[in-house]
């Protein structure tokens, strides 16, 4: 049950300030009211994680996995309330939700059965050797170890697996890092209740509350406060590009800079080799519609751009989509904002004398329902236009009708970094792609072959990132195992005494954890 509350350290506060939530569905104020959260709560929410630090990031393995374990578990606990609050506040559907609350969990215990293996510490030891010549080496021990407290900001098109207790939570917590999150205004009840859930968890593990803490609130200053405050030593963030940079502005001034890892903006191309087309272009322009339409477009892994050779071929793969698009209807986006800013987008493209519309969904209806669109133009003109690179964060995306070869990889080699790019092709491509590909690697975290974007897997291999700007970081991932070492740093002991070394880098492993002792692995 949400009472809108502010959660600090395990204490609740109720603020005079409030806001509501509003229905994307029907644009009305949904029932009940929430805090808004003030710098005071963030200065006591920092302290509090501060003082949390250096007791959470010491625990055994095994403790924070337990408490990574009881957080799913707490969540799961909550029951068909979450999934109901949720699809008030996003207009997403329930199978949406649910299939998100089982990727929240899930991560949540992948992130545990990772603590427990251990090598995320990265243990390294380098005995000391006191007879060598000409000088003596000294006992040398390293391991990573948690940064400290972790500002998380939620997510709007992913309440669940992307906020409060979504990857950057969980990265952080299996790190061993406090976090304090600041909610997303979108989905307040949803927040909450998962903040309640993870409160529960801090308590019942007997852990200090300052390892979790809920700011809900609506302002840009409070998410500004938060990343300015002392104790915060690092950021995760999923969003715009203007928040993600505004945010890194704010890290960068501070008397002791941060790092601010955000996920931003990225139109994920979509490169069609000829002979694929050849084989399957219908095939090719309605499986495209299925992802570029998926959650309303509203997937940071959206199809946004299309890259292909003119050919008859692309004339059927258009064909086929501007088909399947027509039987699409528009579902409500996530907020009246992001409505607003997709329709100024897809005006701008509607506009462009260089670009032509090919087909849309059927009518929206809803308050912040928008038509879905496909559009084209020549390699010429994206090439002399970089506004037509922009993202636009919805069910659109433009087709790019290269002249040739040459104008195909000089279309590739311009664009900004992504989080993805997709190639589509057959063997008889590959002459092809093995031009394409080294250019793709170059521009994105994930490269894929004959699939479509959408569809992020949370494993160990995942890349979520990608340079500059789909990410502010692009030696990091947000989603899979590897998201951890966001929040981790290296550290070596240098003669340090046995009794006085951290557990895992004693002599005697009494956590038995697997280490590199003078070059050679041990398990």
């Amino acid at each position: 049950m949400t009472d809108g509350a502010i959660l600090i350290a395990g204490e609740t506060r109720q603020a005079d300030a409030r806001f509501e939530a509003i229905s994307p569905s029907s644009g009305e104020k949904l029932e009940g009211s929430y805090s808004e959260a003030t710098t005071d709560d963030v200065a006591k929410a920092c302290s509090a994680a501060a003082e949390a630090a250096e007791i959470f990031g010491t625990l055994s393995p095994d403790e924070r996995a337990s408490f990574l374990e009881a957080v799913a578990d707490a969540i799961e606990a909550i029951g068909d309330e979450l999934i109901v609050t949720g699809m008030a506040e996003t207009a997403l559907p329930r199978a949406r939700l649910e299939g998100e609350r089982g990727r929240t969990c899930g991560q949540l215990r992948l992130f545990a059965s990772e603590v427990r293996d251990g090598h995320w510490l990265n243990i390294r030891i380098d005995e000391a050797l006191p007879e060598r010549k000409p000088l003596p080496r000294a006992d040398l021990r390293l391991m990573n170890v948690a940064y400290g407290p972790v500002a998380v900001f939620g997510a709007s098109n992913f309440p669940l697996a992307f906020s409060v207790a979504g990857g950057d939570t969980a990265s952080a917590f299996a790190a061993g890092c406090p976090v304090v999150v600041k909610g997303h205004p979108a989905h307040p009840g949803t927040g909450e209740l998962i903040a309640k859930a993870i409160s529960k968890a801090v308590a019942d593990k007997g852990l200090p509350g300052g390892v979790f803490s809920y700011l809900p609130g609506t302002t840009h200053e409070l998410g500004g406060a938060l990343v300015a405050d002392p104790n915060i030593t690092a950021v995760g963030f999923t969003g715009s590009r203007a928040g993600g940079l505004a945010l890194m502005e704010i890290a960068q001034k501070r008397e002791v800079p941060i790092p601010v890892y955000a996920e931003m903006s990225a139109i994920n191309p979509v490169v069609l080799m000829p002979h694929a087309m050849s084989e399957k272009a219908a095939a090719l322009g309605t499986a495209f519609i299925g992802s570029l339409v998926m959650g309303s477009g509203q997937f940071c892994t959206n199809p946004g751009l299309v890259v292909a050779l003119d050919s008859p071929e692309l004339d059927t793969f258009e064909a086929a989509a501007i088909k399947a698009l027509a039987d699409t209807q528009p579902a409500s986006m996530l907020t009246a904002g992001i409505c607003k800013a997709f329709a100024e987008g897809t005006s701008k493209l509607t506009s462009h004398d260089k670009v032509r519309k090919l087909g849309g969904s059927q009518p929206a209806e809803a308050p912040t329902s928008a038509d879905s669109a496909i559009f084209e133009t020549s390699g010429e003109a994206f090439l002399a236009d970089e506004a037509l690179s922009a993202e636009v964060f919805g069910a659109a995306s433009l087709i790019i009708r290269c002249a040739d070869e040459a104008e195909l990889l000089k279309v590739l080699s311009g664009l900004e970094g992504q989080l993805t790019a997709t190639l589509h092709l057959t063997d008889a491509d590959e002459t092809l792609a093995a031009k394409v590909l080294p250019i793709l690697k170059e521009k994105a975290g994930r490269v894929l072959a004959n699939g479509w974007p959408t569809g992020v897997e949370v494993t160990h291999a995942m890349v979520h990132g990608g340079p500059f700007p789909a990410t502010s970081a692009p030696a990091t991932t947000s989603v899979g195992t590897l998201a951890m070492q966001r929040y981790l740093r290296p550290v070596c002991y240098q003669d340090i005494p046995d009794a006085l070394l951290p557990a895992a880098l004693k002599s005697a492993n009494p956590w038995k954890l697997p280490r590199r002792v003078n070059g050679e692995y041990q398990s």
